[in-house]
């Protein structure tokens, strides 16, 4: 008898889409099907992986694949396609191209997983999510971008290392777009439930959140022929494993808005309830008025980056 399992559909056969198939597998989360529009890329991907299941002790079944047929029935699509970045680029360097790409991603999930809860990754992540919702049309608790998960992660990193102490002793949130204004939300940084600049002064907090900002850019100058790809696999499948077990965990993600903190109709990183309905609730916290300012400020880009996304796409 075939064994019944959820379905996993990774689109975008690269260092995160590989990283993506091999946590899923080693997480138990289902099968995994690899896609990718370069022939043979994600094939051996998805047959290195199998044979690491008998070591491993997973039996999930991983398939690469450049048909998006092989996706039907997926459960989860994470989308990961695109350019990465080069030393030197800001997200938004990436528009043009990532934006026609996502397009033809879409489409393709539009037709063969009609059903399936998006997250998209690709970069400049906060206009890749709106295009991915337009053009597929999908619910808004459907589709989500996966942003402010890694760059809390980022954040909580920093501070367990300034502090030499346990980065799960460190709670924190980063909010608004995926750029480099996102929001590190400072009045929600605890070490140990004991408020962090109770241990780190303002000043050195100022150069830790300037850090985080700019954290990816950072791994970008470091590697020179890519971008960061372990942590934001990391945080992508931690939304999947949210959805996939209806764990209605509370992640900062970026959601479609409707009026929640005075924002409407965009994708914006907040704070929300992740289960079996997708975004089933967006969690609205205090800011402090300067975390405010800072939040509309983000916003401000955000709503720059998608007019200027359209523009291009009106021109193609």
């Amino acid at each position: 008898m075939a064994i019944s399992r959820r379905k996993i559909a990774l689109i975008g056969g690269g260092n995160i889409g590989g990283t993506m198939a091999h946590l899923c597998a080693l997480k138990k989360l289902g099968d995994v099907v690899l896609f990718d529009v370069v022939d043979g890329l994600p094939q051996g991907k998805a047959l290195d992986l199998l044979q690491s299941a008998p070591v491993e002790g997973f039996d999930a079944n991983i398939v690469g694949t450049t048909r998006y047929e092989d996706i039907v029935g997926a459960d989860v699509c994470i989308v990961t396609a695109g350019i990465a970045r080069k030393p030197g680029m800001s997200r938004d360097d990436l528009l043009g191209t990532n934006a026609r790409i996502m397009t033809s991603v879409s489409q393709g999930i539009r037709e063969y997983a009609p059903n399936a809860f998006v997250i998209v990754i690709t970069n400049p992540l906060d206009a890749m999510v709106t295009l991915c919702r337009r053009v597929t049309g999908f619910p808004k608790n459907q589709v989500v971008g996966q942003s402010g998960i890694l760059d809390s992660s980022r954040y909580r990193t920093f501070i367990a290392q300034e502090l030499n102490r346990s980065v799960e002793s460190v709670t924190a949130m980063v909010l608004g777009g995926h750029g480099d204004d996102m929001v590190p939300v400072r009045s929600t940084c605890q070490v140990g439930g004991v408020p962090v600049d109770r241990f780190i002064p303002s000043e050195r907090l100022d150069e830790i959140e300037q850090r985080v900002r700019m954290a990816g850019g950072e791994i970008v100058s470091l590697l020179k022929t890519g971008s960061a790809f372990y942590a934001p696999a990391s945080a992508a499948v931690r939304m999947a494993e949210a959805y996939l077990q209806d764990k209605k965990e509370v992640l900062p993600c970026a959601a479609y808005l409707e009026g929640e903190y005075g924002v409407q109709g965009c994708y914006f990183c907040v704070p929300v309830l992740l289960g079996s309905d997708g975004v089933e609730k967006v969690i609205e916290i205090d800011l402090t008025a300067e975390e405010k300012s800072a939040f509309d400020q983000s916003l401000s880009h955000v709503q720059e980056l998608v007019g200027a996304m359209d523009r291009v796409l009106a021109q193609a």
